[in-house]
């Protein structure tokens, strides 16, 4: 598919770019390579200079980056405008950070019979960063903040609908200092990335996105021995038991589940409410969901924005659909606007059949699917009966069964009484088909480092 800029909220496409040619990308391969070997040479001052540098620069031009990404695909100017000042956050807290997280770690040396040993972290190199389109800043700045500040370079295929996005982070970090060609942007299809990934001067990859995206990319690096880490789709379940805040719940169920047009891997998907309060909070979530205002991405009143592509859309509405076509009910929503471009509202659907989409797989769009429950292990059981292990949100006041939420669900993160989301400070990332690896935090930097281990015996040597 060309890169192009085509408006969500209308259709019309305003700009179109000519992909890479192979000597571009050869050009842009080798100047990661040399840039690198600068990079790897600089001190974590000098580096953490130029990121919180970059981190200015964002937070600086925040109104037309945020207007440039509502433009390519959709979301709310104030989700964007809230995006580009959490990758400024990102930024400065890598840029205060690294050299902690990477420190060298010592070990006892009389039980391996040395005068030193330690683990020292050094940089892999140039890394392959596929990148969605759902969170066109953020997705790629979790990887290149901490990766720049390791000392590897970024090489960043961006997803075919957000091309101005991708133009200005591959320019971002060289005008804020850092080496030309630390972090670029390529524009070619899914049908070269096995080949670029093949490439010696590629040392690694990472990748959000599709499932199917994830296997593929996955395989390719498998097959060149290149690390790889993978952030792919999600089902979330969002678990509400009788001693809940149910008037809360009910008020972030629908944040999360409409966050970013209802277009996010850790957006909640699934509600599982417990019988004994089950038509309170279904009433409760009903009202803020039909209360969701559909309209102009740009306009300040506005809840939810146009889905990013029609075939997007598209899939939204065959979920819901098939599901309705199967038995399930439609509380809320589920009527697609008569009007240009890609539209879908807030959308509660119950009695949701297995084995449909709705039931198992990732609705990416504001679709919430709703399941009544009679017990604890009953919630899990439901919340587990699907793939994907991303995110996962419980709500209970009950010591016991916060605990044991924490245990049970299949999932990299459970959150408790609030909402799914990514912090700097924390670990991100999933399990089963949502991937492996983790971004973020002092185990995201690593993720792209040799842990090098390092033996000394001998004498003191002398000075």
């Amino acid at each position: 598919m060309a890169y192009a800029t085509i408006n969500p909220a209308t259709g019309e496409t305003l700009e179109t770019f000519d992909d890479h040619d192979d000597g571009e990308l050869d050009r842009r391969l080798t100047a990661a390579v040399d840039a690198h070997h600068d990079l790897r040479g600089t001190s974590f001052d000098d580096r953490a200079g130029w990121m919180r540098a970059a981190a200015d620069l964002v937070d600086d031009e925040a109104d037309d980056t945020a207007r440039m990404m509502t433009t390519e695909m959709g979301k709310t100017l104030a989700a964007a405008e809230a995006e580009v000042h959490k990758c400024a956050t990102a930024m400065r807290f890598y840029a205060d950070h690294a050299e902690e997280f990477l420190a060298d770690v010592s070990y006892d040396t009389e039980a391996v019979n040395a005068r030193r040993a330690l683990t020292i972290y050094q940089p892999l190199g140039p890394v392959l960063a596929i990148m969605p389109w759902n969170f066109p800043l953020w997705q790629a700045v979790r990887f290149a903040a901490p990766a720049l500040m390791a000392g590897n370079t970024g090489v960043l295929k961006h997803a075919s609908n957000v091309p101005q996005s991708a133009q200005y982070l591959g320019q971002l970090f060289g005008r804020a200092g850092f080496p030309g060609g630390a972090f670029q942007h390529v524009f070619i299809g899914s049908d070269r990335v096995e080949s670029v990934l093949a490439d010696d001067r590629i040392r690694a990859a990472t990748l959000t996105g599709s499932e199917g995206a994830g296997r593929a990319v996955a395989a390719a690096a498998g097959k060149y021995l290149k690390k790889v880490v993978l952030e792919l789709g999600g089902s979330d379940p969002f678990v509400v038991m009788p001693s809940a805040d149910l008037d809360e719940a009910a008020k972030v169920a629908t944040t999360a589940r409409c966050q970013n047009n209802g277009q996010s891997c850790i957006a909640a998907k699934r509600f599982i409410v417990h019988a004994d309060c089950y038509d309170e909070f279904a009433d409760l979530f009903a009202q803020h969901m039909a209360a969701q205002t559909l309209g102009d991405p740009m306009d300040d009143d506005t809840d939810i924005g146009p889905l990013a592509n029609e075939q997007g859309r598209s899939g939204v509405i065959d979920a819901v659909d098939e599901a309705v076509d199967h038995g399930a009910n439609v509380l809320v929503g589920g009527d697609v606007p008569d009007r240009e471009g890609w539209w879908y509202p807030a959308t509660v659907i119950t009695e949701v059949p297995e084995g449909t989409t709705a039931y198992e797989d990732e609705v990416f769009g504001p679709v919430a699917s709703l399941f009544k429950v009679g017990s604890y292990d009953e919630a899990i059981a439901v919340a587990n009966d699907v793939p994907f292990g991303l995110g996962s949100n419980a709500w209970t006041d009950d010591g016991a069964e916060q605990h044991a939420f924490a245990r049970d669900l299949h999932a990299g993160m459970v959150f408790i009484n609030g909402m799914t989301a990514s912090y700097p400070q924390l670990p991100f990332g999933g399990v089963g088909t949502s991937g492996y690896g983790r971004e973020l935090a002092d185990v995201g930097i690593k993720e792209f480092c040799n842990a090098k281990t390092v033996w000394v015996g001998g004498p003191q040597p002398t000075s």
